[in-house]
């Protein structure tokens, strides 16, 4: 939805898209959250890919339908998830985006199975996860997928999935 705007609001668009993604970041991290805490959580996540649709390039969609993936995850939504984790996926295909964004798509989807408790579905996008992120080009985040990965595959959640970004 991308509209032509005077500079001024684009950056203002673009600094509310990265403070709402870490604020819902912060959330994600939190080990314990109140229900209020998983709307907000939820609803942020929203809020920035909202801005980010407005100023944002296909990465910063594909991260966006991402996060918004996880917080339903998060929340025991699958289905919500899931929606979105198919959303993420589509645009890495459309925007032919490789690497770690299209490893952390494979992941979102395995994550949403996993919540929805299908497990033939997680196990094949675990597989899918696991070959993109053994392509991603960068050693650096070839090791955070790999460890964020394993804490998916070890049940516990991620912890640092997804780092802070200002991009």
């Amino acid at each position: 939805m991308k509209q032509k705007l005077p500079q001024a609001t684009k950056l203002h668009h673009k600094r509310l898209a990265i403070d709402l993604f870490n604020g819902t970041w912060n959330l994600i991290l939190k080990r314990r959250r109140t229900p209020e805490e998983v709307e907000t959580m939820i609803n942020m996540a929203h809020a920035s890919l909202y801005h980010w649709s407005i100023v944002g390039t296909p990465r910063n969609f594909a991260i966006g339908e991402w996060q918004v993936s996880h917080t339903y995850a998060l929340a025991g939504r699958a289905g919500e998830s899931l929606h979105h984790a198919e959303r993420s996926l589509a645009i890495c295909r459309r925007a032919k985006l490789k690497d770690w964004q299209l490893a952390y798509a494979y992941e979102a989807l395995a994550r949403a199975h996993a919540v929805a408790g299908r497990r033939t579905e997680y196990a094949q996008t675990l597989r899918l996860a696991e070959k993109a992120g053994a392509a991603i080009e960068e050693k650096e985040d070839r090791e955070q997928f790999a460890a964020d990965l394993s804490d998916l595959v070890e049940g516990s959640g991620p912890r640092r999935l997804g780092r802070k970004r200002e991009e």
